[in-house]
C-alpha cells in the first residue's frame, strides 16, 4: 500500500491510497465514523480499473491521529476475530 496527502490543513485531510483494498478503508471510515471528533469520513475509488482509493477526513482535532487510532481499532477487532475463529471453531 502507498499513500499519498492530497491535501492537508488543520483539521482537514485527504489522502490518495495506491495498492489497497477499498474494504480496509470501510472499515477504517466506520471506526473514524464512531469518533464524536469527526466530522466528516469518506472513501471512494477513484476507478474501478485501478487501485487508487482516497480517503477524506474532518475533524476538530488532529485527522491524522484520528485516522491512525481508527486503524489501531480496526486492528483489534480483527485480532478478536482471529483469535475467536482460532478457539471457538474447530476445523474436522
Amino acid at each position: 500500500m502507498h499513500a499519498n496527502v492530497i491535501e492537508s490543513n488543520k483539521n482537514d485531510v485527504s489522502i490518495s491510497f495506491k495498492e489497497t483494498d477499498v474494504a480496509t478503508l470501510y472499515i477504517i471510515q466506520h471506526e473514524l465514523l464512531k469518533n464524536p471528533d469527526v466530522d466528516l469520513a469518506g472513501v471512494i475509488v477513484k476507478h474501478p480499473l485501478t487501485s487508487e482509493c482516497w480517503m477524506s477526513v474532518n475533524s476538530k482535532s488532529d485527522p491524522y491521529r484520528n485516522i491512525a487510532d481508527a486503524a489501531d481499532t480496526a486492528i483489534g477487532v480483527a485480532e478478536e476475530i482471529k483469535a475467536a475463529l482460532s478457539t471457538d471453531i474447530r476445523m474436522p
